[in-house]
């Protein structure tokens, strides 16, 4: 369930991809974090086809709010839930129009998110600062010592990836664009990657993709909006979950819960990743009347849905769950298309939050 998020004068997936620098000492091609290339002189806005960290003027600002409020009568109730019962059916609709055409693979994950990729050899080295935090070394090292000291719950043996020693679930998987990614570049022998997603289309194309690996990987279907669905791995057995372009296809009301109960799949120390829509994103300001659900939250015309996230809400919504925070950060990209001559204006937030090493003990009611 990997949302849609390809515009007019964007290529799908072009907003996923990152700068792409050669190291010289080894000759490995390597991608830097975001936030390393800045338009200082608006003379030469064309020369790239993208800026980082563009600050936004207050005439911009209120430009963008106006918009937002111009558009924001939400649809009738009837329609509201004709979206919400039959959801699963316009993803599978999507994913069979589009198979696994429509998304790039997300290579720039490694340098933001090197979480995914421990042993792969990658250079991570440190990186201009961006985050607005200074728990990243932190977290690396609480990691390390996760794999060291926190053991599985008893269970019975009796699951995928049952003898790993590092594990990573990808709710929202799609076509496996991140997947693959992950399992073509990391070498840790201990690695084993879940995928699951809404769309049983989806899943299907990921099982039947050639480089599918039942030894290192396992897809199924899953709501993660259902909170008493059972997952395909145990309670505290999970190194980190990745949530990309996917919360943000949940109806608001139900998104709390899920994080909650995805909480619960970490191990202590282990890590929730998140990339979504931030707002005032160019994709928020491009839907027209009759497109509102609710506040911030819209239907496509394909029939998904999206909401436009602030860091403060998705703060909460992790804090609230029990994770802490390690990273919290919004991206606002000026993207170029330079054949014609357009400027469009992406904002995404980006999330790392943590689950203690310690859980605090529980209390009797």
């Amino acid at each position: 369930m990997a949302a849609p998020h390809a515009v007019d004068g964007v290529e799908a997936g072009s907003g996923e991809t990152g700068l792409i620098l050669s190291d010289s000492s080894s000759g490995d091609v390597r991608r830097p974090q975001f936030g390393t290339r800045f338009l200082t002189d608006p003379r030469q806005v064309f020369q790239h086809n993208a800026w980082d960290n563009v600050e936004w003027t207050k005439e911009q600002e209120t430009a963008a709010k106006k918009k937002v409020l111009e558009n924001s009568q939400p649809l009738p109730p009837e329609k509201q839930e004709e979206y919400d019962s039959r959801a699963n059916e316009f993803w599978n609709n999507f994913y069979t129009i589009h198979e696994n055409r429509f998304f790039k693979d997300r290579h720039w994950l490694f340098t933001e998110f090197p979480e995914l990729a421990p042993q792969c050899g990658l250079n991570h080295e440190s990186h201009p600062d961006v985050s607005g935090t200074d728990d990243d070394q932190q977290d690396s090292l609480d990691q390390v010592k996760s794999r060291e000291v926190a053991a599985p719950p008893d269970t019975d043996g009796d699951f995928p990836g049952s003898s790993a020693t590092y594990r990573i679930l990808e709710v929202g998987c799609g076509v496996g664009n991140t997947v693959f990614p992950i399992l073509k570049t990391n070498n840790d022998p201990g690695l084993f990657v879940y995928c699951c997603d809404f769309s049983s289309t989806a899943v299907e194309l990921v099982k039947t993709n050639p480089e599918y690996d039942p030894g290192r990987c396992f897809a199924f279907v899953h709501d993660l909006s259902d909170v008493e669905a059972t997952y395909s791995v145990p309670d505290g057995t999970l190194d980190v979950i990745v949530l990309i372009f996917v919360l943000s296809a949940l109806h608001p009301n139900k998104m709390k819960a899920s994080i909650i109960r995805l909480a619960r799949l970490l191990k202590p120390g282990g890590v929730m990743l998140l990339r979504d829509y931030g707002r005032y994103d160019m994709a928020q300001l491009r839907f027209k009347k009759g497109r509102c659900l609710s506040e911030n939250f819209y239907v496509r015309g394909d029939g998904t849905r999206v909401y436009f996230f602030t860091q403060d809400e998705l703060h909460e919504l992790f804090t609230e769950s029990g994770l802490e925070k390690v990273q919290n950060l919004v991206d606002r990209r000026l993207q170029v298309n330079r054949g014609k001559q357009l400027t469009m204006y992406r904002v995404w937030i980006q999330c790392k939050y943590r689950k203690a090493l310690v859980q605090p003990p529980e209390t009797e009611d």
